[in-house]
């Protein structure tokens, strides 16, 4: 979206000054030192930066698969720092889509059966048959993941997660276990999701080209946030030179 409607656009998600400490043994690691953050409706935004550099704990906050240690994160007003592990687990249910790097399917079950799984657990899904076409898998409903390439597999993920109409779709490195043309048919789907339904989407790459498609690009490094910069003109996932 241009800068000024990402401006307007009303707040999804705010992140203050969060930190997340990890105790390994004796040692204490700090994933993330005093992030602040904020996520509009509508919008995508491409997380980059190195392995380590803490990219996924934050992604994961958001997500409510993780609490910080301290600071403040809230989803459309509603504190999830404080949160019960119960009202985290509806927050997931309903409002989250999450695409990993490996795909997660069951082995047994055909691509819409695999969709079917999160539609039965939600009120008002997508139709799985839907799910897939919207990321160009309709010629593959009844193949088995075996029967699927890698960017197939994770085309299916991908529909799995929005088949629930999610608010937010947040995407951990989800072309890192693929090539360049395959990981660009998964981030056209991607694209496409966030453009058709509007779904606020987070995407998390070490990858500095993907920045390109994005409406604004946040740099992570150590833990802390070291840009966070508006693309004036985006690129088209297809469009995007690796």
């Amino acid at each position: 979206m241009p800068h000024s409607a990402a401006a307007s656009a009303s707040t999804v998600f705010s992140a203050h000054e969060i930190t997340k400490i990890y105790g390994m043994g004796e040692v204490q690691v700090q994933a993330l030192r005093g992030v602040s953050l904020e996520l509009r409706e509508s919008e995508f935004l491409v997380l980059l930066g190195p392995s380590g550099s803490g990219k996924s704990t934050l992604l994961n906050i958001l997500g409510g698969l993780d609490v910080p240690t301290s600071g403040t994160v809230t989803y459309r007003g509603q504190n999830l720092t404080t949160a019960s592990e119960r009202d985290l687990t509806y927050y997931r249910r309903k409002h989250v889509g999450f695409v990993f790097q490996f795909y997660n399917l069951i082995p047994s079950l055909t691509a819409r059966e695999n969709v079917a799984l999160v539609t039965d657990i939600v009120d008002k899904p997508m139709a799985p048959e839907d799910a897939l076409r919207l990321v160009n898998l309709q010629e593959r409903l009844d193949h088995f993941p075996s029967q699927l390439s890698g960017g197939e597999q994770q085309r299916v993920a991908i529909a799995r997660a929005v088949a629930k109409r999610p608010d937010v779709l947040l995407c951990d490195e989800p072309t890192g276990a693929l090539d360049i043309a395959t990981g660009i048919l998964v981030l056209e789907a991607i694209q496409q999701v966030n453009e058709e339904l509007g779904t606020t989407t987070a995407v998390i790459t070490h990858n500095a080209a993907v920045a390109g498609m994005a409406d604004r690009v946040v740099s992570l490094s150590d833990g802390r946030i070291v840009s966070d910069s508006v693309n004036e003109r985006k690129v088209k996932a297809g469009d995007l030179n690796w």
